[in-house]
C-alpha cells in the first residue's frame, strides 16, 4: 500500500486507484480507507481515479501521539492532494470526515477541489435544546463508555449505525466494521472524538464556494437528521437529499442510490 510523509514527519498510507477524474474518499472516525472500497471500484468501472487515505492513527496509517486536530488533519488531506498532484478533486467525506472536508476548503481554498459530498455529516455545531454550545464535558459519559469497554460500545452501536434488521446488513460486515474500529489506536480515537464534538464549523461552511451535495439518513442516530438539514441551510450552493429509513451507515445501507446520487450530482456539475 503507498504511503507518504506528512510534514510533520507521520507516515500516512492511502489507496489510489484507476485512473481520470479524482475522487478522494474521506473516511468515518474510527474506520479507514477500506469503507469506501466498493465506492472507489464503482467508479474505476466509470473511468474516474479513486483515492482513499487513512487518517493518522487509523488504518495502515502511523500513529502519533499528536496532530489530532482539525487544522492538522487537514493538511494531511491537502498534502496528500499536493503529493499526488491532484486537480479537479471531487471530496466525498462520510461523518467526521465531513469536517475535515470542510476545514480543507476554508484552510487550503478550492484551487484543487470541484465540489465536495457530505454523508451522513457531523454538526455544524453541537448545541443543547436552547440553542447553547454544549461544553466538552458534555461528551465525557460516551468517551468513560469508549474506554472502559470499547469493543462493548461498538457492538451496542452497531445496531443503530445499521440497522440490521432493516436494512439486512449482515454479521459478516457489522464484525469487519467494528474489527476496523478495534485498530484504531484509542488515543487517537478519543482524541478525534473530542475534536469533533468541540468544534464550531459554521461560518467556514458559510464560506464553502464550491457545489456541495449533503445526503443524510432520516434514521441517523450517531448524527442526527437536523445537522444534515443544518448544513444545507450554511452552505449558499448546496444540494440537499434525505434518505427515509437510512441509518448513520447509509454508505453501506444505501450504497446503491448513493452511489446513482453522487455520479448525478458530478455529471450535472461538469455539464452545468
Amino acid at each position: 500500500m503507498p504511503s507518504f510523509k506528512s510534514s510533520d514527519g507521520v507516515t500516512l498510507a492511502y489507496q489510489d486507484w484507476g485512473h481520470g477524474k479524482p475522487i478522494l474518499f474521506v473516511h468515518s472516525w474510527a474506520l479507514d480507507a477500506q469503507m469506501w472500497a466498493p465506492h472507489m471500484l464503482h467508479f474505476n468501472a466509470l473511468g474516474l481515479r479513486t483515492i482513499a487515505m487513512d487518517r493518522r492513527g487509523h488504518g495502515r496509517s502511523e500513529q502519533p501521539a499528536s496532530g489530532y486536530d482539525y487544522d492538522r488533519l487537514a493538511d494531511d488531506l491537502a498534502e496528500l492532494i499536493e503529493h499526488l498532484d491532484l486537480h479537479e478533486v471531487t471530496l466525498v467525506g462520510h461523518s467526521m470526515g465531513t469536517g475535515e472536508c470542510t476545514r480543507l476548503l476554508s484552510r487550503h481554498g478550492s484551487t484543487r477541489i470541484a465540489r465536495a459530498i457530505f454523508v451522513s455529516s457531523i454538526a455544524p455545531c453541537y448545541l443543547d435544546a436552547d440553542g447553547a454550545r454544549l461544553p466538552a464535558s458534555a461528551f465525557d459519559p460516551v468517551l468513560a463508555q469508549i474506554h472502559a469497554d470499547f469493543p462493548r460500545w461498538l457492538h451496542d452501536a452497531a445496531d443503530g449505525f445499521f440497522l440490521p434488521a432493516e436494512t439486512h446488513t449482515s454479521a459478516g460486515t457489522i464484525r469487519r466494521t467494528i474489527d476496523i474500529a478495534l485498530g484504531t489506536s484509542l488515543y487517537a480515537a478519543t482524541a478525534c472524538f473530542r475534536i469533533r464534538c468541540r468544534a464550531d464549523l459554521r461560518d467556514e461552511l458559510r464560506r464553502i464556494d464550491v457545489p456541495l451535495l449533503v445526503i443524510h439518513g432520516h434514521r441517523d442516530v450517531s448524527e442526527p437528521v437536523a445537522y444534515g438539514r443544518a448544513i444545507a441551510g450554511l452552505v449558499p450552493d448546496c444540494r440537499y437529499l434525505e434518505y427515509p429509513g437510512a441509518p448513520h451507515g447509509l454508505y453501506h445501507t444505501h450504497r446503491l442510490p448513493l452511489l446513482d446520487d453522487i455520479q448525478a450530482f458530478m455529471a450535472t456539475e461538469v455539464t452545468a
